[in-house]
């Protein structure tokens, strides 16, 4: 079986390269086409000489449909992701987060590919309305990057009804571990811990996140992926348990032996109404039918990521905001 993963240079992807890699599969990744010819975190795989690169542009249709040719599986990944850039850029979001998997989806039905597996975002879901989240949880995106993912999702499954397309979506919840983006918040704390600050600054403390280590996330990407009873559904990828942004910043703290002071700064804040306040999930229907649940602790999860960042803090900037 020969699968392409878009977005693979990124951090969910490339650990999705290597999983797909050691479990013997044929690997190409697409990487957005850049001047220097850089290939993102597939550089620092062990695997690479196992892995045929493609590289082009999500948001061209030509493109996808070439580096598409000859597979049999797409898990399309490749996505803009970061909420505050999606306040200064929302169009941005609509071009690669709707267009980008309009041509995924478009290709897969002009190829007649097997299956084609769409990422989602537990963003779409809102403050949870109730909890544990399920699948049947309603929609309610806050902000524009929500919102283009929410779009993407209906217009998968529109292609599964319309047009018979083998379409699964994986719905993550908050995803953390080595070769994640400072944008997100583990790595913002932990890296300014590291570069030696003991002031950390924060957004809102408030929020709770449900928390799934990288290697967990990847795992229950190929067991929804792969299932053959899970096209045409969503399926949900989450721990089950949730924890406050103050309570985490102060398990890092305390994982790292560090005594820190918290500094709240506005500009980290979301406006009050783009807040999510409440991500718990709902992973029961992912299990029942794939088998898959999480494995990391929180606590293991951490300390992995830590060790990671402790080694790879060059590829870091702790001193500025990373919108």
């Amino acid at each position: 079986m020969k699968i392409l993963v878009t977005g693979s240079e990124g951090f969910i992807g490339s650990h999705l390269v290597e999983l797909l890699v050691e479990k013997g599969f044929d690997v190409r990744a697409f990487v957005r086409y850049n001047f220097k010819n850089e290939w993102g975190w597939l550089e620092t795989l062990e695997c690479l000489d196992k892995i045929e690169v493609y590289t082009g542009d999500v948001r061209d249709f030509d493109s996808v449909y070439d580096a598409m040719k000859g597979v049999d599986v797409v898990f399309h990944l490749a996505a803009l992701i970061g909420i505050p850039y999606s306040y200064i850029s929302p169009l941005a979001y609509i071009k690669t987060n709707i267009e980008g998997t309009y041509n995924v989806l478009e290709a897969a039905r002009k190829l007649n590919l097997q299956r084609i597996v769409i990422t989602s975002t537990s963003e779409i879901y809102g403050t949870a309305q109730y909890v544990p989240i399920d699948e049947k949880h309603p929609y309610n995106p806050q902000s524009p990057y929500a919102a283009s993912k929410a779009a993407a999702d209906l217009l998968a499954l529109s292609y599964y009804r319309s047009f018979d397309t083998p379409v699964t979506i994986v719905r993550p919840f908050n995803t953390y571990g080595p070769r994640q983006s400072a944008r997100a918040v583990i790595p913002t704390i932990i890296t300014q811990i590291l570069s030696g600050k003991r002031q950390i600054k924060l957004g809102n403390l408030a929020p709770t996140r449900d928390l799934t280590y990288v290697k967990d996330t990847v795992e229950g990407f190929l067991a929804v992926g792969l299932h053959p009873d899970t096209i045409g559904d969503v399926y949900n990828l989450g721990t089950g348990t949730e924890i406050s942004i103050g309570d985490l910043v102060r398990k890092i703290a305390n994982i790292m032996g560090v005594e820190i002071e918290i500094i709240q700064e506005k500009e980290r804040l979301r406006p009050e109404k783009s807040e999510v306040e409440r991500l718990l999930s709902n992973p029961q229907k992912t299990k029942e039918i794939t088998g898959w649940q999480a494995r990391y602790s929180l606590d293991e999860g951490l300390r992995e990521t830590i060790a990671w960042l402790k080694a790879n803090l060059q590829y870091y900037k702790p001193d500025i905001y990373n919108v």
